[in-house]
């Protein structure tokens, strides 16, 4: 009897292992590994699309790069909209004030980072939530030297007269996107988010970002 099948899927579920245990996208059991299977191995013969540029030799890193700068524009458009005539000054306001309704109270630096800002930038909208009474702020009983923040009455109250309108938002950035290719693309956005995430807490100055980050992918 051959046994270069048994094989092959001992190999597969290796591979599954190993990529799991570092994204933990899927349960580690079987129906796991049937959806890794799904996801990773449905497409092999996939159609490449075209693209602006590609007959000149433009990437397609090149341009997964320039359509997520320009889904973050057309996003901030639809959140000035829903903002608009209201007492946000922008759509980082309603993130922040989201985020501490959603997870609780946090201190300054980890609201922060909840939201991939620089602390100077953070502090601005922070201060901004502070005057507008929206957020209030309290000595940490871990960290005396630490702020801890939680959204205010009058921030809820803030927040839900704009949600409507910031759901209709929302709903409009995934466009005409099916059930399954939001689902597909959430995954993919977290692969992603993952892989950036262990490097922004990393907190590298920019003169040495790209170094380190090339670097490492050398070792």
């Amino acid at each position: 009897m051959k046994y270069d099948i048994l094989k092959n899927v001992v190999d597969l579920l290796e591979e599954f292992e190993a990529e799991n245990l570092l994204e933990k996208t899927y349960p580690n059991d079987i129906e796991g590994f049937k959806k890794w299977i799904t996801v990773n191995y449905k497409n092999d013969n996939i159609i490449e699309p075209n693209w602006e540029g590609k007959e000149n030799g433009r990437s397609a890193e090149s341009v997964i790069n320039t359509l997520i700068v320009h889904m973050n524009r057309y996003a901030k458009s639809y959140s000035k909209s829903a903002i608009f005539g209201s007492d946000f000054s922008s759509q980082e306001d309603f993130i922040y004030l989201i985020n501490l309704k959603a997870f609780g109270e946090m201190t300054k630096m980890d609201l922060i980072k909840k939201n991939v800002h620089e602390k100077p930038a953070g502090m601005q909208i922070i201060n901004r939530l502070i005057a507008q009474g929206w957020v209030n702020q309290t000595d940490s009983e871990v960290d005396k030297r630490s702020k801890v923040l939680k959204i205010s009455n009058k921030g809820l109250e803030a927040l839900e007269n704009q949600m409507d309108k910031i759901r209709k938002a929302t709903e409009i950035v995934t466009g005409n996107l099916t059930r399954n290719e939001k689902m597909e693309l959430i995954r993919l956005l977290n692969k992603l988010n993952d892989f950036h995430q262990t490097i922004y807490d990393k907190n590298i100055g920019p003169e040495f970002l790209l170094s380190e980050i090339l670097n490492d992918k050398k070792r």
